[in-house]
């Protein structure tokens, strides 16, 4: 896996706790990391973005922002009102491929979901994928209301001949609630792939430290972690009803 897309079901899902997490754990396991950003939006000019919290988390990585626009809204928009030539899929993958020569793995984190557009011609994150024949690791809510939109993303890379890796929860409640531990059973099944880990609340206020030595304990062998989706969804069984 030289070159990871990491996408979410939506906006603050956890995407960028998670991408660091995957950078981490890579790291621990001796592999050489690249974090890409093609579109940064919503953050000013010198104000640290999300690469820098990446490398601030995960550690030594080497990273890359394509392109930066103030306002906090799709790429193709913010480009848009910026009066700013957007990024275009043809640009992310030169740039991701450039990279994957000289690293072990690259991840691509998108912003938003997977087919919020990137440019004028509605190009998307998937678009980046296809040119990169890049597998796709989807970022996901816990609880209510996640099985749906982790389906339609499931769903849209399907249609589009991308394949999906498996499936990361972006943060994992303390105190999961019903609706929440029934979804580690029934994520996987919305996806049509394997759920690859799950990411505590409150992981991405963990020093630097804390957060490198405990990142692979978040996820699954795939992601170079030792997270065991069984052992997992055993301590969070949910009693049958009536039970």
């Amino acid at each position: 896996m030289g070159i990871l897309i990491v996408t979410g079901t939506g906006t603050e899902v956890g995407k960028t706790v998670v991408t660091a997490a995957v950078a981490a754990a890579a790291l621990a396991a001796g592999r050489t990391v690249a974090v890409l950003k093609p579109a940064q939006t919503g953050v000013a000019p010198g104000e640290d973005g999300d690469v820098a919290e990446v490398r601030r988390l995960a550690g030594e990585v080497t990273g890359a922002e394509l392109a930066r626009f103030p306002e906090p809204l799709a790429p193709a928009t913010a480009a848009r009102r910026a009066g700013r030539a957007p990024v275009r899929p043809e640009e992310v993958a030169k740039a991701a491929a450039e990279l994957a020569a000289t690293h072990d793995l690259v991840l691509v984190e998108g912003a938003g979901g997977l087919l919020v557009e990137l440019d004028e011609a509605g190009a998307t994150l998937a678009d980046v994928a296809r040119l990169l024949d890049a597998p796709v690791l989807v970022v996901a809510q816990a609880g209510l209301g996640t099985l749906n939109v982790t389906a339609l993303t499931a769903e849209a890379l399907r249609s589009r001949g991308l394949r999906c890796e498996g499936v990361v929860i972006g943060s994992w409640p303390s105190a999961p609630d019903l609706a929440t531990r029934c979804n580690l059973a029934d994520l996987p099944r919305s996806a049509g792939a394997p759920l690859l880990g799950a990411v505590p609340e409150g992981a991405g206020a963990l020093s630097s430290s804390a957060f490198r030595a405990a990142a692979p304990g978040w996820l699954a062998a795939g992601l170079s972690g030792t997270w065991s989706p069984e052992r997992f969804a055993s301590r969070y069984a949910a009693e049958p009803y009536g039970g």
